[in-house]
């Protein structure tokens, strides 16, 4: 028995040691790149530490390339989503597990089937409705565009949380007084603190990765986003590897720091014992 145990726990750690190595080997080969000039990029057979190491990658991004004001966008564009989608999502997901109406279960559904579809069929009626509100090549073009990508889900992500939470919360609530969004405010949403971090989680990664609309619904250079900005390292006839690592490298560091900084909160189990049987 105990070997057999003792079997299942080796197996389970060579397991998570091959997906650790396919997670860490591809961004130690990318920072690998960036310190690395175009001679050692080329050279054969490939070198994993640089007989010549060198930082005039990152120097560049700053001060050759506008990767500042790129950053800036990024920050502005999925702070504002990511705060507007929590608030939508928050309201959204508490009515739908707290009322029942004609229509809830297929309205749950269309939330999920809307996000089997490819976002790029949505792309010309986008653009003609920004044109149209005159919102093309703006911080609240772009705003809008993220929203409505990541209250969908995160609505679904909420309404699963707040289900989770026994109604015998807002039923006690409601005799001491409180109204509904009171008990949203000072109860519930106190509760799904892990809720609230993995869903603003989602909403930062997709917007911070989104590059297609952003592309489209920005027109001058001082606009676009990060993403942007490291796909445009990509030349016609050249391309700088190392200065393009450099970039996808310093656009990780954000989303990396912010799991791993909330990932403490992303358990469950919150409320145990709050509700007395």
């Amino acid at each position: 028995m105990n070997r057999k145990i003792k079997f299942e726990n080796i197996f389970c750690y060579f397991i998570l040691l091959i997906m650790t190595a396919i997670v860490v080997i591809p961004v130690a080969w990318m920072f690998s790149t960036s310190i690395k000039d175009m001679d050692e990029i080329f050279a054969l057979p490939p070198k994993w530490i640089p007989e010549k190491p060198s930082l005039d990658a990152y120097n560049r991004i700053w001060n050759q390339y506008p990767f500042g004001q790129y950053f800036l966008n990024s920050i502005i564009v999925v702070g504002g989503a990511t705060i507007i989608s929590l608030v939508f999502s928050s309201l959204s997901g508490y009515g739908l597990s707290r009322f029942n109406f004609k229509g809830k279960e297929w309205f749950l559904t269309f939330l999920i089937i809307n996000q089997m579809f490819p976002s790029i069929m949505l792309l010309i009626p986008y653009f003609s409705v920004m044109k149209s509100l005159g919102l093309i090549n703006t911080y609240a073009g772009l705003i809008f565009c993220y929203t409505s990508f990541t209250i969908p889900f995160c609505t679904w992500m909420m309404f699963g949380y707040f289900k989770s939470i026994p109604k015998d919360l807002d039923d006690a609530a409601r005799l001491d007084g409180c109204s509904r969004l009171q008990i949203l405010r000072l109860i519930l949403l106190p509760l799904s603190l892990p809720g609230l971090f993995a869903t603003g989680i989602y909403s930062v990664i997709v917007g911070w990765n989104e590059y297609m609309f952003s592309l489209i619904l920005t027109t001058t250079d001082p606009m676009k986003t990060f993403a942007v900005g490291i796909g445009q390292l990509i030349g016609e006839y050249r391309i700088a590897w190392n200065d393009l690592m450099a970039a996808s490298l310093i656009g990780s560091v954000p989303v990396i720091i912010l799991f791993l900084y909330f990932q403490r909160y992303l358990i469950s189990g919150l409320i145990s014992g709050a509700v007395k049987s």
